[in-house]
């Protein structure tokens, strides 16, 4: 069974992108006050809503 790279690229850039973010958050509100918090929000921040942006779409109304 033989796969592109290029799918492995697509499947895992968003999760990649995610844990980074989440990461680099953490480490930021670890190292110091400031800019450090400004940066810990933003990272910790865009994962959050990431994540309930499906819960936050607007449902189409059914007939039933």
């Amino acid at each position: 069974m033989t796969r592109k790279a290029g799918s492995y690229r697509r499947v895992f850039a968003l999760p990649a992108l995610i844990a980074a973010l989440s990461a680099g958050g953490l480490v930021a509100a670890l190292l110091g006050d400031g800019l450090w918090d400004a940066c810990a929000w933003v990272g910790l921040g865009i994962p959050c809503v990431l994540g309930f942006w499906p819960l936050l779409r607007r449902r189409p109304r059914g007939t039933g």
